[in-house]
């Protein structure tokens, strides 16, 4: 599984969060505490944003743990919102097409999950990309191709809702195949303006998702991450399974998340 970090909130160097703390997302590429495989080093990748309303991307196939250009770009971008991800392959190639973040005009993407018999659904879940869409698709992961099926079903008005129906229409596919449903996503996104985060899974294994608010007497910024990055007391609180989480202007809201349409697997 992979390891993500999303930030929003006052303007801080990216090193803050992805290279300075001693459990960091470049330790976390070596040593993951809390994920099945340790080991995170199937490249990385950073989103943020700026002066412009796309926003900044940087992706390549190293590991993070080996990569100085990652340690000198932290160490000068300042952003108010950005994602940075470290991957561990469960599906396609060791590719920069396939390293996270994903990017969209001004939407950033990154996931860490699987879908079950992905291999099986992959060619129904293309066909229901408009053609526009589709010549999107660079690489061959099911993170990519969830992206694209959130923006297919309406993620610029409604992200929650969109990706509802994204995570519901591979459901559907799944027992239209006759195959046993299993998805497991944790998810963050960001148009620029707000932070969005999500944690699902037809099972008992959602992928983890924590949430940490910068500094707790300011609520200077929250910090959403696949696992803390320092023991500090009071800081960190799981995000329970099934929530859609909103990072804004007004604070941080969690709301039930649940695909559209769908039939629950039976917990294993």
């Amino acid at each position: 599984m992979c390891r993500w970090v999303a930030y929003r909130g006052r303007r801080r160097f990216l090193e803050d969060l992805i290279a300075s703390p001693a459990h960091s997302l470049i330790d976390q590429s070596q040593c993951a505490a809390e994920a099945k495989t340790a080991t995170n080093g199937d490249g990385f990748g950073i989103a943020w944003y700026g002066e412009r309303d796309e926003p900044g991307h940087y992706r390549d196939i190293l590991p993070a743990w080996s990569d100085d250009n990652l340690r000198s770009l932290a160490r000068q971008i300042g952003s108010s919102l950005f994602l940075a991800h470290v991957r561990a392959s469960t599906a396609g190639r060791t590719t920069r097409d396939n390293c996270h973040p994903f990017v969209h005009g001004r939407w950033a993407f990154m996931h860490n999950g699987q879908l079950g018999a992905f291999d099986r659904l992959e060619r129904r879940l293309e066909a229901r990309l408009s053609d526009a869409l589709y010549s999107e698709r660079k690489g061959s992961t099911d993170s990519e191709l969830l992206f694209l099926l959130a923006l297919e079903f309406g993620l610029e008005q409604d992200p929650k809702a969109a990706l509802e129906a994204a995570l519901g229409f591979v459901l559907t596919q799944s027992i239209a195949l006759g195959v046993s449903p299993l998805i497991r996503f944790t998810a963050a996104l960001s148009d620029g303006k707000a932070l969005y985060c999500v944690r699902y899974a037809t099972d008992r294994y959602a992928p983890t998702l924590y949430c940490g608010a910068m500094c707790p007497l300011t609520g200077d910024g929250y910090c959403m991450v696949s696992e803390p990055f320092d023991e500090a007391p009071g800081r960190w609180s799981e995000i329970p399974s099934a929530s859609f989480v909103t990072v804004n202007d007004g604070g941080i809201a969690a709301e039930p998340f649940e695909p559209a349409g769908t039939v629950q697997a039976v917990a294993v």
